[in-house]
This record gives structure tokens, sequence and C-alpha cells, in this order.
């Protein structure tokens, strides 16, 4: 009987631990990424102005480009500096727009990418896309997934909790995403990887019952490895649909109609997950996401982020627009402005205010 597996797109190296980045050159050494040490490392001038200090006196083969912004523009500028050079990888090197400008320039000039997150706010440190915003708004591009993943829990100690927080509503996001994946298949008879799935379930799973908090080793090492878990989940499957369903598409309503009042990406995909949890009547499990996401200091109503009920009723009534052709619980009940409200008032009482 013949055996049939497949080959599935994840890093050669994930590296999760206090004091990783100090070993960096190392580990890329013995893992046969970058023996030369030629490596372009693009980071931001802040954060990773200050990073560079610390660590390139061990990287003697690298030269360093300091990237201005997380814009299509940027990437562009980043992989026409590094082209001319004889490099093994180019590094990322600080948050999520110099990982995606990393990204994109690495996939531009046909060189692998290592990422290296300094912070933890949201999944898009090991996912095969770069999010850069454009002439247009805000775009995403398809990219290799990173060969290397390097987390410094150390380093992801000193940036903002607020980072933390954001990645935490992002991984638990994680659950009604799948959720809305699964209804899709039963409705629709759209395909779910069933791998896909696993991956990111439980991973936000992890996230949503550990007792931990954002100054605790072993929470952040659990957030951190759900956040890489689901990249290669979306690479499994193809696309965003492990983590983005009903959860993401409000996210991207709040970016659209209110953009210099949103919240952090992961703030406001948790809010919009425990919403679409109870919109599917799910009300228990609603109820315990809600009651983790306050544990960890994240919004659960729209008040708590600056929005008006009003407000968050227009935005979940517009998400369905921003995602066109993906099918959520908002699509399936397709509910008007007074069906939303009754539902929403019916929420804060369910979760308590």
């Amino acid at each position: 009987m013949p055996v049939l597996t497949r080959l599935i797109p994840s890093p050669v190296v994930v590296d999760i631990r206090p004091g990783a980045l100090d070993d960096l050159g190392c580990v890329l050494a013995d893992e046969r990424i970058s023996q030369s040490g030629r490596l372009a490392i693009a980071v931001s001038g802040g954060s990773g102005a200050r990073l560079r200090e610390r660590i390139a006196p061990s990287l003697p083969g690298a030269d360093w480009y300091e990237v201005g912004g997380g814009t299509i523009d940027d990437a562009v500028r980043l992989a026409g500096a590094i082209k001319a050079g004889r490099y093994d990888a180019v590094v990322g090197l600080g948050g999520g727009k110099i990982i995606d400008c990393a990204k994109f320039a690495a996939a531009r000039v046909g060189l692998p990418l290592v990422a290296v997150a300094t912070n933890l706010a949201h999944d898009g440190l090991c996912s095969p896309v770069a999010t850069l915003d454009n002439d247009a708004g805000r775009g995403s591009y398809g990219v290799p997934n990173p060969i290397a993943v390097v987390i410094d829990l150390n380093v992801i100690r000193e940036a903002p909790v607020r980072f933390v927080r954001s990645g935490i509503g992002d991984a638990i996001s994680n659950i009604s995403a799948v959720a809305d994946w699964e209804l899709a298949h039963r409705v629709n008879g759209e395909k779910i990887d069933g791998l896909a799935a696993a991956m990111a379930r439980q991973a936000g799973e992890a996230v949503l019952r550990h007792p931990g908090g954002a100054g605790d080793d072993g929470f952040l090492q659990v957030l951190a490895e759900a956040l890489v878990l689901t990249g290669i989940a979306m690479s499994v499957s193809g696309d965003s649909r492990p983590s983005s369903g009903a959860c993401h598409e409000i996210n991207h309503a709040f970016d659209l109609l209110y953009p210099k009042r949103a919240a952090a990406h992961g703030e406001q995909c948790g809010l919009g997950a425990a919403f679409a949890m109870y919109l599917r009547g799910a009300h228990e499990e609603s109820a315990h996401m809600a009651e983790v996401l306050r544990r960890h200091g994240l919004p659960v109503l729209p008040e708590e982020i600056g929005f008006t009920p009003d407000e968050f009723v227009r935005a979940v009534e517009f998400a369905p627009e921003t995602r066109p052709g993906r099918f959520t619980i908002l699509e399936h009940l397709d509910l008007k402005t007074e069906q939303i409200k009754d539902v929403y008032a019916d929420y804060v009482k369910a979760i308590g205010s």
C-alpha cells in the first residue's frame, strides 16, 4: 500500500527562549542558513537601532538597513538596496511592519527570510503574507514563509505590554475563525484543511486556557508558539482562513470606517471574536472568551476602545464588505441594523458590563 504524505511549509528553525537573540549568528550558522555570516538585516530607527548596538559585534559580516515604515515603497526600496549585496539571507529584526517589509524584500530578491520578532502583537511574524500600506490603503502580498523564526523572550518583556495583549486577542480569535470555516463547510461545502484548522484552533485554545499573564515566561512561550503555529497553519491551508473569520472582518471594518481611531489589531479581533461567538449561539464560549480577554486587559465592549455601541453596530453591518467571498456567521445571518442592535444588547447582558 502506498504511503501518502505531504510536505508542510514551515521554518527550519523556531527558537523561542530567553536570550535567543544573542545566539542568532550561531543558530543560523549551525542550521546552514548563513555559515558565512553575510546577512542583510532590516531594522527600524527606534528599538531596532538599540538592538543593533547590542548584537552587531556578534554579527561582523552583516549589513544593516534602516526601514522607515511599513509601506510597499519602503519594501521595494529595501529590496533595491540589498539586491547588489552577496547575502545568504535577509533578517527582519523588529515588529510587524519591519518583518513584513523584510518578507517582501526577501521574496523580491530571492533570498530566505529570518524573522526576529521584538514583540508578539499578531500572527504575521510567521505567516506567508506581507501586509503593507499602499496608495489604495493596505494590501496583502503573498510571500514565502520565513526560513527561521527567532523570538527572545527577554526582548518581548521589554516591549510595551499592549503588544502582548494584542497578540493574545489575535491568537484567541482563531477559535472563532475556525468555527466560521466549519460553518462555511456545512452550509456551502467549502473545503476545510483539517490539519490547518487543528493547528489554528489548538493555538487559540492554548492561549485561552493558560492561567498565566504577560509577565510570565511560561505564558509568553505559549503565546509565541501559538502565533508561530497560526502562521504555519495559514501556509498549510494556502490562505488566511484558519485565523480570519468574522472576527477579522469586524477588525477590518473598524480600520476602514474609523481609520484615525482604530485600536490595535488584536484588540479589535478579540472583541470581534467574542461577539461572533455570541452570534453563533455559543453563549458560554463567548462569555468565557470575554472573561479571559478582560483578565488580560483586553476590550470586550466597543466603549473600552473609544467607540459607541452605534459605531460598533455600523462596523458589524459593514464587516462582510471587507472580505468579499468569505463566508462567516455574519454572512450567514445577514443581520440588519436593528437586529444587530438587539443582539448586541443581549451580548452586553450576557457578558456583563
